[in-house]
């Protein structure tokens, strides 16, 4: 039976991940909490992996119920800890002396900073495709994996790629639930420079993406529709909730049924 597994929220965009046992739905089709910060620059682009890896060494730690982060920056053993709502500039400010150049910290509590802002809801990925793709690639944990491909919800209880069920060939959503929460399955998710690179020290891969493509054709259930396959360096699911699911929530171990 398919059920869910984690629900892994990323307070800030590009930090560290946190587990909670449930999540609410927002009118956007976002979990709350979900990229609700992002780091921009002078020119108000993404602080991200994608463009900064230096931004993959710092450490950052949240307590979602009092507001806080707790950062650490590599090199130092000391740790700060700031309020997230009431800290921003603090914030900022130490980000910024760490990367050696100015960001700002801007906060959407309706969307959160998605990459697909046509699909901001949850990414969906299951357990054993995370363990499949990891087996690709000497030295590569399964939680190193994880933390790589930065899927909000995992499914457990299903083979390797079962979620690629949860996309058609076209533009035509699939109709899946969590619990009682209604979701859409849009795509599979195409994935940008950042599971190259090691989740700690931004360090790249060798020939990542081309042993990923090669290894998820070879791979691909007889059953996917590859429609939406322009290549094969794509992984995990996007999707979007009908505003009828707003403020419902999802919690650990509920049915996945499509």
């Amino acid at each position: 039976m398919a059920y869910l597994a984690k629900i892994l929220l990323y307070p800030i965009k590009s930090l560290d991940g946190v587990e909670v046992e449930k999540s609410t739905i927002l009118s956007s089709s976002a979990l709350r909490h979900d990229r609700e910060f992002a780091f921009v620059d002078a020119q108000n682009r993404f602080v991200n992996g994608k463009r900064y890896p230096q931004i993959l060494m710092l450490r950052s730690e949240f307590f979602l119920e009092q507001r806080l982060v707790k950062l650490k920056f590599p090199g130092k053993n000391s740790e700060q800890v700031f309020h997230l709502d009431e800290e921003h500039s603090a914030i900022a400010a130490t980000v910024s002396d760490f990367l050696g150049f100015p960001v700002q910290l801007q906060q959407n509590t309706a969307m959160g900073f998605p990459d697909d802002t046509d699909s901001p809801g949850a990414t969906i990925i299951s357990t054993a495709t995370l363990t499949e793709v990891a087996s690709w690639f000497s030295g590569i944990s399964v939680d190193e994996m994880r933390r790589r491909i930065r899927a909000n919800l995992e499914i457990d209880g299903v083979p390797a790629f079962w979620e690629d069920r949860l996309f058609a060939a076209g533009s035509e959503p699939v109709a899946f639930t969590v619990g009682d929460v209604k979701f859409l399955g849009i795509n599979p998710c195409q994935r940008c420079v950042v599971p190259t690179r090691d989740s700690y020290s931004g360090e790249v891969y060798p020939n990542f993406q081309k042993i990923f493509g090669q290894k998820r054709q070879a791979t691909m259930p007889i059953w996917v529709n590859i429609a939406q396959f322009n290549h094969f360096y794509r992984l995990s699911i996007n999707t979007r909730v009908p505003v009828t699911e707003a403020e419902k929530m999802i919690t650990l171990g509920s049915k996945i049924e499509i």
